[in-house]
């Protein structure tokens, strides 16, 4: 994708799917852009049907839809790495259907979204169904049970962050005979040490998290308090070292190490889009950041060491 992708309720017809992938394998590059979903009440915006047809998304959001699913799989493979499922108004944001269907998630955000009508679920895992979530958040989405095997199979690992969920009565749970094995790994570690130096700069920067949001306004949150080893420096031009982004006019740039893994969260205090530089390859390549607009900041999550860049829009 180049672009957003918005449809109003007249893009697709009431009771169907925006995109629907019933033979093949299909790959949506999202490079940090959104598909807005319409908003006719019942239908979905992806659906992956049949066995063989595979459906893997990358470093999109998917928003704004006001329908009974965003996405979902019917005996078919779902693989979804660095997705956001965010401001939906649905029953279930991510389900398999009658027939079961497999669900591979990395590092899936699902923010702010609204369940509606009766027990709406943000992941349900039907009968047959199989889903492995290897890190990612849940946070700030109202009236869900966050996920259900609903006698479906769900292998949860890595660090998941269930956060703040109003009216959530519970984290994930099983029904009619589902089966979820917990090997969540961020609740298990203590403190560590940062295993990482910072980017190099070419001017004294605020050298801790605190430090550097008295200074620039930019807001840094970890799952288990800013304290647990969490170390934040401030990047000029010289510090990102790659001159396609220091020509785009970056407005901003952080570099993140130590205790990451954890989960840590950055906001940005003007709007624009984000690009992430991880530490774990060198020379550091740049890669789109999903992210999400809270009251005029731009925020994303990251699990690894790098370097976080705000462009313009």
């Amino acid at each position: 994708m180049t672009a957003d992708c918005t449809f109003s309720s007249s893009s697709v017809q009431a009771g169907l799917a925006f995109l629907y992938f019933t033979s093949g394998e299909f790959t949506i590059n999202g490079n940090g852009h959104s598909i807005i979903g319409p908003t006719h009440d019942r239908g979905w915006v992806l659906y992956a049907q049949n066995a063989g047809t595979v459906l893997n998304l990358n470093n999109v959001t998917l928003t704004g839809t006001n329908l009974t699913q965003s996405v979902t799989v019917r005996s078919a493979r779902l693989n979804a790495r660095n997705v956001t499922f965010s401001g939906n108004t649905v029953n279930t944001v991510m389900n398999t259907h009658t027939g079961g269907g497999e669900i591979y998630l990395e590092n899936a955000r699902f923010l702010d979204n609204t369940g509606r009508n009766v027990n709406p679920n943000v992941i349900s895992i039907s009968t047959g169904g199989f889903a492995s979530i290897t890190g990612g958040v849940f946070q700030g989405n109202t009236n869900f049970d966050n996920l259900i095997a609903s006698g479906g199979t769900v292998q949860l690992q890595g660090c998941l962050i269930f956060g703040s969920n109003p009216g959530v009565p519970v984290h994930y749970r099983e029904a009619s005979g589902g089966v979820i094995t917990d090997n969540i790994s961020c609740a298990k570690k203590k403190k560590k040490v940062p295993t990482a130096i910072p980017t190099a700069t070419h001017r004294p920067l605020a050298a801790t998290c605190v430090d550097l949001s008295q200074a620039t306004g930019i807001t840094v949150g970890a799952t288990f308090g800013i304290g647990s080893g969490v170390q934040c420096q401030r990047l000029d031009g010289g510090g990102i070292g790659i001159q396609s982004i220091i020509d785009a006019g970056f407005i901003d740039a952080i570099d993140i190490w130590g205790y990451v893994d954890q989960g840590i969260e950055v906001c940005f205090p003007q709007a624009g889009r984000l690009i992430f530089l991880d530490a774990s390859a060198m020379p550091r390549t740049a890669a789109p950041l999903a992210s999400r607009s809270v009251n005029g900041m731009t925020c994303a999550l990251i699990f690894t060491p790098g370097s976080i860049v705000l462009l313009p829009n």
